[in-house]
């Protein structure tokens, strides 16, 4: 017997191969092909152990990954699209922000409850896809009996004009004749200018305090529950705009047509089989035993993080959550600290390890140009909302590239960062000035480049500051 994610949408990732998997992301990320062939096989294992029986499948943990590499050469990025592909519930967190727990951190749970959160909210929407027809057509219903109240009953000694006394299915086919008009008009936004009257609920936020010592996430009690009437705040009648009063119906009939507690159970299994978490920055808490000072604290952490990335239960305001099946995948430079610095069990916990390469000059022109969202296919989309035709020729790119591949020498490796900061300066001109230009064809060339850049980077204080 196969074991499926419950709740899931069905996508072509179901049955993309690893190497499709790749070619997915070579849309988005330039290079780092070690790092996309890990991932890919860690979400192609994932399909297959939904094949498997539910015994076997339960026995079968997933291989988390450790990628090693400087910053901005495309780690978070990986991962943020491998989730995408796979309809996944996905949550970056830094690991450094753990390493002041019972100061100004956080408690190292709270990465699972927030993923639940965001699965709550990622089958919430898939639901109100399904029902937003219906809950047009209620909130519709709805305004059509504030506009058109229903007819009083037929009176018997009530004559129409040619003497008859109408009966009342004929009374109530000339409403209806009456009501299908008014729809028509309404969907026609002939009644836009109508001001109608409807019960608004208002939210109410009681303040109440947490006991000192305590966060709000260690407090396990749903004061929701708890005290119902004390969160749903009053209803009072307001006046609006008939396509305002149709968007309020609306969003109270998709709350009616969806049943919370079963996107909760959605949610929570999903999680539970498809979630992903990115640990970022796991270097800076690598420290060792016989350490002083603040690397006492992040050893600490490590040893809080490893059972939620060995498996253990954590309970949300949503029910209990089991991460033996979360994939785990952690990130970081490792300029000081080495992969073996972390503590023995956590290094077992990251089977997989790929190291991400640096980027030079040649992987910045493909970055500039290739992938889906380049940063040149932004800026000029950007600028063709001002009616402005921006174009960059071959020469003007590569420019670019070498511009922030020095910079990126001289200067802190910023991999790709460098080139946002490199374009914002060169463009910064045309993004001011755009509005007032008189000729609306503008093109960046080589010549353009140097003009806007080469001063800047000469200077190596000046280029700390600007780039």
């Amino acid at each position: 017997m196969a074991i499926l994610l419950p709740e899931t949408t069905q996508t072509s990732a179901d049955t993309l191969t690893p190497r499709q998997i790749v070619a997915e992301l070579d849309k988005y990320v330039i290079g780092q092909h070690a790092a996309k062939r890990a991932v890919a096989i860690a979400l192609r294992n994932r399909m297959r152990r939904q094949k498997l029986t539910p015994e076997l499948a339960e026995e079968i943990a997933p291989k988390n990954i450790l990628m090693i590499g400087p910053t901005g050469v495309g780690k978070t990025e990986i991962a943020r699209r491998l989730a995408r592909l796979a309809q996944s519930p996905f949550l970056k967190v830094e690991a450094s922000k753990f390493t002041e727990v019972g100061y100004v951190g956080r408690d190292v749970e709270s990465m699972v409850r927030d993923l639940v959160e965001l699965g709550v909210d990622m089958v919430r929407e898939e639901r109100l896809e399904e029902v937003r027809a219906k809950a047009a057509q209620n909130a519709e219903d709805r305004l059509l009996d504030i506009l058109l109240p229903p007819s009083p009953p037929v009176i018997v000694d009530e004559r129409d004009h040619t003497g008859r006394v109408p009966t009342p299915a004929q009374a109530e086919e000339k409403a209806n004749r009456t009501r299908e008009h008014f729809r028509e008009q309404l969907r026609e936004g002939r009644l836009d200018g109508r001001t109608v009257e409807i019960d608004v609920h208002t939210k109410s936020f009681p303040s109440f305090e947490i006991i000192a010592g305590s966060s709000v996430e260690e407090v396990d009690i749903n004061l929701k529950d708890m005290l119902p009437g004390l969160f749903q705040g009053k209803s009072k009648r307001r006046k609006v705009k008939v396509p305002e009063a149709l968007e309020y119906l609306r969003q109270e009939e998709e709350q009616k047509l969806i049943d919370m507690d079963s996107v909760a159970r959605a949610a929570v299994e999903r999680v539970e089989q498809a979630g992903i978490i990115f640990v970022d920055e796991i270097d800076k808490i690598a420290g060792r035993e016989g350490a002083h000072g603040p690397e006492v604290s992040r050893e600490g952490v490590q040893r809080d993080i490893l059972p939620i990335v060995e498996g253990t239960t954590v309970n949300t305001k949503y029910g209990m959550v089991r991460t033996d099946h979360i994939l785990f995948i952690a990130a970081g430079a490792f300029h000081v600290a080495k992969p073996s610095d972390l503590i023995p069990e956590l290094q077992g916990r990251f089977p997989i390890r790929v190291e991400l390469e640096a980027l030079g000059r040649d992987e910045f022109v493909r970055i500039l140009t290739e992938p889906k969202s380049a940063l040149v296919k932004q800026y000029m989309a950007l600028m063709e909302t001002e009616g402005i035709s921006l174009t960059f020729t071959d020469g003007a790119i590569h420019r670019i590239a070498d511009f922030a591949a020095q910079v990126n020498e001289r200067t802190e490796n910023i991999g790709a960062r460098r080139l946002a900061t490199v374009m914002e300066k060169l463009l910064d001109e045309i993004s001011f000035e755009g509005p007032d230009l008189e000729n609306k064809i503008v093109m960046i060339d080589d010549a353009y480049v140097t003009r806007m850049l080469a001063d800047i980077v000469k200077n190596e204080d000046l280029t700390r500051y600007i780039l």
